[in-house]
This record gives C-alpha cells, structure tokens and sequence, in this order.
C-alpha cells in the first residue's frame, strides 16, 4: 500500500489559475501532477493574448475591487494573497518584462501570451511539476480520482486535489463546463454558466452589416441604467461588442433575462458638449450633403453616422441633432452565446467554498478560477482574480494538509 504522504496534489486544469496553483505547492515542496484534457496548456490564455496579453490594471484598490461587484469582499482577500504589483513582478521575474499603457492596463512588452507561457513552462518543469495532456477527469471513486487518458482509465489517490477547468466559454478551446453535474452529484452548489463578456444582439439593416460590420465606434460613452463606461464599441454583424460594452454585460444580461430587451444609451461625441456639438452643427453647410457635415462639422466617423440614422431620420434643427448624437439609444435583444463569450458567470457558489477556497463538501478538493461564481469585465481583472484564485487555493492545500498531519501526530 503506498504512503499517503508519497501522494502528490492534483490539479486538475492547466489555464491561468491551474498553473498558478501548481507553481505555488511546488514552490513549497509539494509533489504536483496537472491534468489538461486538451493536447497542449493555456490555449484560452493564447487566445487571450492574440490582441496583446492585458495582465491587470493600476488603477485605484477600491476601483479595482468594485469591478468584481457582488463578489468583491473575497475577491479582496484574493488580491491581498497576490496583488496586481505582485502580478508585475511575477511576469517581470519570468523574463517577460512589461509596461502600463495609456488608459493604465499593463502588458508585457512582448504584447503576446507565448513567450510567457513558455517561460513559466519551463520554471514548472524546474520544479518538477508533472503536466499530463489529454487526461480528462471523470469524477470520483470514493477519495480517488478517476482519468480517462489515451492508455484507459487511470485512477489517482490525491494528497489533495485542485480542481481548476474553467467555466464554459470558448469550450474548443478546453473549458466546457462538463464537471457541473459531477459537482452538483457531490451536493456542491452551482450557479448556472452563462456568458459574461460578450456581445449583444442589435437588429442592424442589412446595408448596416454590409458597409460597416467590424468597424469602431470610438471614443464613445455608453450609459446602462446609473452605469457609464467610455472605451470602444464594434460594430459586428450581430450586433456591438468590446471592452465598453463588457463593462456592462452583466446588467444587460441581467434586464435581457427580465424584460427581453435592454436600451443602450450611446454619446457617440462624448469630449463635446451638447450645446458645443450643437454650434458646431449650425455652421452653414454649403454645399456639402448632411452626411459630409455630420462628418465634417459633427466629428462623426462613417460608421457612427450610419448608427445615428439606424434609429430613425436626422431630426430636424440642430439642438435636436445634437441631442440625438449625444443619446443614441440601441435596443439590445440578446447576448450571444457560450461558444463566443470570452468569459463565464456563475459557478461554483461562494457558500459552498470555504475562505481557502475548500469545497464543505469534499474536504480536500479545492477550487479556483472562473469555475468560482464571479465576473469581471476584461482590462486585466479576469487575468488578475484568476491568478490570484490559484494562490489561494494552493495557501488552502498547504494549511489543510498541515492540519492533517496535526491531527494524526500522538499527543
């Protein structure tokens, strides 16, 4: 019979939050082994990465904590485990040196996720952490784990276990949120996966789509209820997305899923006023068309006068004009789904989690990352609370197993 003590930890899933896990116990001395059913690691963290890797933001704490909204208060209790400055460096130790941009996001200077990814690789498999592709956990039998990898069906007996798969998002990509029902089986408490970061339905005229489908609004200020955000929004065949509109996402989902339908409020000259646009406006035209003077006059790019004249005619006088450009309101009609959203909410509830990110329900099954019931809109937040999430988790084997070996030491 082997010694428990041989035992190594398993994680289960190699994203952001899985390796972070592993590169904490390993540091610590554990024995770890990691489990990715896909053939290769951190492919949504490739993904991620392909616009340039955002990896947190430097804004204010109490900024920083209130875009995780309801799940702000353990969140907090994350990011003092490993904070933002603590992320930096972390990269910046790995060889991946990096840089705040204008608007306060960091990136490293390679702008790409590969080069780190390869360099963390190499630091875990320093510290003799085992990474098993195509090994996808099954469930459990009794306290053992249960894989089927191309050789069959293999069974682990765990030191203890962290499970880390993800939420539902980009499922090609790893995470297909298969292991709800085998949590739920267990009496764990699982709120449903549902897009968060992701764009809305718009019902565009086909010349719309046609003519500008990918094209950018920008800068524009978007208002959802007491909520404004400014950035960028893309206009896509469907409807808008980017990083303004997941700022909102998930109080649009949430009016979506209650009243059908949710009204966006667009400003799309927002560095003018309205009675400044409004000047502006009055100039005397010429000969130019009212498109070339919402253009010249207006400041309006193509794609943003093909919006204002998406939700009915030019209204006549320029004070009305104005106002117009300046509350654009688009009905949104839906989110589009799983397969297209860059990240999920729900999960595993709080309650059922203890604050080392324990399950109550299987003492010594630790869980991390989005497969925890929280959000955060994309600028470095997801990155960060995922990361920060394995550290946690990692803390939280490394005090269970003390207490165990506590508790089994002759008084």
């Amino acid at each position: 019979m082997t010694d428990p003590a041989d035992h190594a930890v398993h994680i289960i899933g190699a994203g952001p939050s899985g390796l972070m896990a592993a590169e904490t116990l390993a540091k610590a001395g554990a024995r770890v082994v990691v489990h990715d059913r896909m053939p290769s690691v951190g492919r949504k963290l490739l993904m991620a990465g392909r616009g340039g890797l955002n990896l947190t933001h430097t804004e204010p704490q109490e900024s920083f904590l209130g875009r995780y909204a309801a799940a702000q208060e353990p969140i907090s209790d994350w990011l003092d485990a490993f904070s933002p400055d603590d992320l930096t460096a972390w990269a910046n130790d790995l060889g991946q040196q990096t840089f705040v941009g204008s608007s306060g996001r960091v990136f490293p200077r390679a702008m790409k996720a590969s080069p780190l990814l390869r360099a963390w690789l190499g630091r875990l498999n320093d510290l003799s952490v085992e990474i098993r592709t195509r090994s996808r956990w099954t469930g459990w039998q009794g306290e053992a784990l249960v894989f089927d990898t191309p050789d069959g069906e293999r069974i682990e007996y765990p030191a203890a276990t962290v499970l880390a798969m993800g939420g539902a998002s980009w499922p090609r990509l790893g995470s297909d949120g298969a292991w709800v029902p085998t949590l739920e089986a267990e009496g764990v408490s699982v709120s449903p996966l549902v897009p968060a970061n992701a764009g809305f339905d718009v019902a565009w005229s086909d010349i719309l789509i046609e003519r500008f489908a990918g094209q950018v609004l920008k800068p524009a200020t978007l208002t959802f209820g007491d909520q404004t955000v400014r950035g960028e929004v893309v206009v896509t065949r469907y409807g808008v997305e980017g990083g303004a509109i997941y700022a909102l996402s998930s109080a649009l989902r949430a009016a979506i899923a209650a009243d059908g339908s949710a009204t966006l409020v667009v400003d799309l000259r927002p560095d003018l006023t309205e009675t400044a646009l409004a000047e502006r406006l009055g100039r005397p035209r010429g000969k130019d068309s009212m498109t070339n003077h919402l253009r010249k006059a207006g400041g309006l790019s193509p794609a943003a006068i093909a919006v204002l004249r998406e939700i009915g005619d030019i209204p006549p006088g320029f004070d009305k004009l104005a106002k117009r450009i300046k509350a654009v309101r688009l009905k949104l009609t839906g989110i589009q789904g799983l397969e297209r959203a860059i990240s999920t909410a729900g999960g595993v509830e709080f309650p059922a989690l203890n604050p080392s990110l324990m399950l109550t329900a299987r003492p010594g099954v630790f869980v991390a990352g989005e497969m925890i019931d929280w959000e955060a809109p994309t600028g470095g937040y997801l990155l960060q609370a995922s990361l920060a999430s394995g550290v946690v988790a990692a803390g939280g084997v490394l005090q269970w197993q003390a207490s165990q070996s506590a508790d089994k030491t002759p008084a």
